[in-house]
Order: C-alpha cells, then structure tokens, then sequence
C-alpha cells in the first residue's frame, strides 16, 4: 500500500524554488520525492524544502535528503527536529521551525 505523499513546487519571491511535502515519506513514495527534488533544484543554487506537514520521514527519505544537503534549506516542525538532528541532517543543512498553524477565529 502506497503511504500518502503530495509534493508541489512554489517559487518564492525572490524567485528561489520551494518544495512542499505533505504526508509521510517512505520507501514506498522516496522515488517520487527523490525526483521531486532534483526537479525543484534544477539549476538553482539553493532549494528550500518545506517538510512542515510531513509526519514521518524513513531512512531512505533521509538518503534523499543527504544527496542534496549542500544545496538544502529545510522547514520543519519541533516533532520533525529530532529526526534531523539523529540523522546528522542539522549539521549539514540549515534548518528553520515552521510557522504554527493560524488559529482559526
């Protein structure tokens, strides 16, 4: 069974692109976000990666990630800070708490 993944591509304004995954990254979709981001990087120096709304990320979603890591810019949440830090992921990229959700008034 496949895990839920959605990825999209936003560019900031600065004209840097953004990657945006929401769901869980596993081996059964890493192929999918893999791609998604050597696609988003393309040419670019820099490519900001948006795991905010991304509940689990495995090993092989972490490989995806270190192939990348000189070019990375990561958004995570506080529940998502102890798998990078783990994984060595903070070391080498940096790393920014995500916005909390808005309160709905």
């Amino acid at each position: 069974m496949t895990t839920p993944l959605t990825l999209s591509t936003e560019r900031r304004n600065d004209g840097r692109p953004v990657l945006i995954a929401v769901g869980e990254i596993d081996m059964s979709n890493v192929d999918a976000f893999a791609k998604a981001l050597r696609e988003a990087l393309g040419s670019a120096d820099r490519l900001t990666v948006d795991l905010s709304a991304v509940e689990y990320l495995d090993s092989k979603a972490i490989n995806a990630l270190y192939v990348h890591a000189d070019h990375l810019h990561l958004v995570a949440t506080p529940r998502m800070m102890p798998v990078l830090e783990i994984s060595g992921l903070t070391e080498l990229v940096s790393v920014e708490p995500a916005e909390p959700p808005s309160a709905i008034t």
